[in-house]
C-alpha cells in the first residue's frame, strides 16, 4: 500500500482500469426499454422484459451488471409504437377501386425472438408493414364498396388484427390495433365514373319511391271516391226529389255564378223546371 502511495502514476493507472471495468460492467435500463444481454453476439438474457401484469416501479429497470468485454447490451422499445402503412388500392367485390390509408399500433413482447429473426425494431416494423398491407388488400377486397365506408368495417379491421397477430408472433411483436384513417376514391375518371354511378343509383331509387307513392296515392284516392259515392248514394236514395232539387240548385249556381250569363230557353225547358215548381204536381 505504501508503494502505491509513493507511486501516483501506478495508482492513477489502477484507478483508470477500475473505472473502465466499472463502466464496462454497469449499465442503466430505462423504465421504457427492454435490455437484451448478448454474450458473444447471442442473446443470453433479458432485463426489464415486458410483462402486462407488472406495475410501475416493480420491474427490472435500473442499474444492472454484465460481464465486461464479453457481453453487450441491446435496448428495445417497451412502449407501444405506431406503424404507418402506405396507402393501398383496394378493389371491392362490386368492382370499385378505393384508396385506403391505414395505421397500426404494435409492441415488442418477445425481444429475444425479434433479435434472432430480424435483428432490430426497424426491421420488425418493415416486416409487419408488408404483412398488414397484404392482409388489408385481401380482406378489404372481400367486402362491397358500401361496407368499406360504413361502421361495419370495424369488424373487418378486428379480423385483420387477429390474423396478422398470428404472423407477428414470429417477430416477437403483438399488434395492438389496426384502423383505417381514411378511404377515398381514386381521383380522375375513376372518381367521376363512381359519382355518376352513385347519382344514377340514387335517381333510380328516387323514381321507384315516387312511383310507389303515386300508386299508393291513386289507391287512396280511388277508395275515397268510392266511399264518397256510397255516402252520396245512401243519402240521396232516401229522398230522390230532394236530390233532384239539390242537383238543380248546383247547376243554377254554376251557370249564374258570375252574374253575366245569358240563357235563352223555351218556357217548357227542363232546366228551368225548379223555377216553375215541381212539374209532377201539374
Amino acid at each position: 500500500m505504501s508503494a502505491l502511495t509513493r507511486n501516483p502514476a501506478l495508482l492513477a493507472g489502477i484507478g483508470f482500469v477500475v473505472a473502465v471495468l466499472a463502466m464496462s460492467s454497469l449499465y442503466i435500463v430505462p423504465e421504457t426499454k427492454q435490455a437484451i444481454v448478448l454474450r458473444l453476439g447471442k442473446p443470453e438474457r433479458i432485463v426489464n422484459a415486458y410483462d402486462p401484469k407488472a406495475r410501475v416501479g416493480e420491474t427490472g429497470a435500473g442499474l444492472a451488471v454484465k460481464v465486461p468485454f464479453v457481453e453487450d447490451v441491446k435496448f428495445v422499445e417497451k412502449r407501444i409504437m405506431d406503424l404507418d402503412i402506405d396507402a393501398q388500392t383496394v378493389l371491392s367485390t362490386d368492382q370499385l377501386r378505393l384508396v385506403v390509408d391505414a395505421f397500426a399500433r404494435f409492441r415488442i413482447v418477445d425481444p429475444q425472438r425479434m433479435v434472432e429473426t430480424v435483428g432490430s425494431e426497424e426491421m420488425a416494423a418493415d416486416a409487419l408493414k408488408r404483412i398488414l398491407a397484404s392482409k388489408l388488400r385481401n380482406e378489404l377486397g372481400k367486402q362491397p364498396f358500401a361496407a368499406l365506408l360504413s361502421p361495419e368495417r370495424g369488424e373487418v379491421m378486428d379480423e385483420i388484427q387477429n390474423s396478422v397477430n398470428e404472423q407477428a408472433k414470429q417477430y416477437g411483436a403483438e399488434i395492438i390495433d389496426v384502423r383505417i384513417k381514411r378511404a377515398d376514391l381514386p381521383t380522375g375518371a375513376t372518381l367521376e365514373a363512381a359519382y355518376a354511378r352513385m347519382a344514377s343509383a340514387r335517381a333510380q331509387e328516387a323514381a321507384t319511391i315516387r312511383a310507389q307513392g303515386n300508386k299508393q296515392a291513386q289507391l287512396v284516392q280511388a277508395e275515397a271516391d268510392a266511399q264518397a259515392a256510397r255516402i252520396y248514394a245512401d243519402s240521396f236514395g232516401k229522398d230522390p226529389e230532394f236530390y233532384a232539387f239539390y242537383r238543380a240548385m248546383q247547376a243554377y249556381r254554376t251557370t249564374f255564378e258570375d252574374g253575366t250569363a245569358t240563357v235563352v230557353m223555351g218556357p217548357r225547358n227542363e232546366f228551368l223546371r225548379e223555377f216553375e215548381g215541381n212539374s209532377r204536381n201539374r
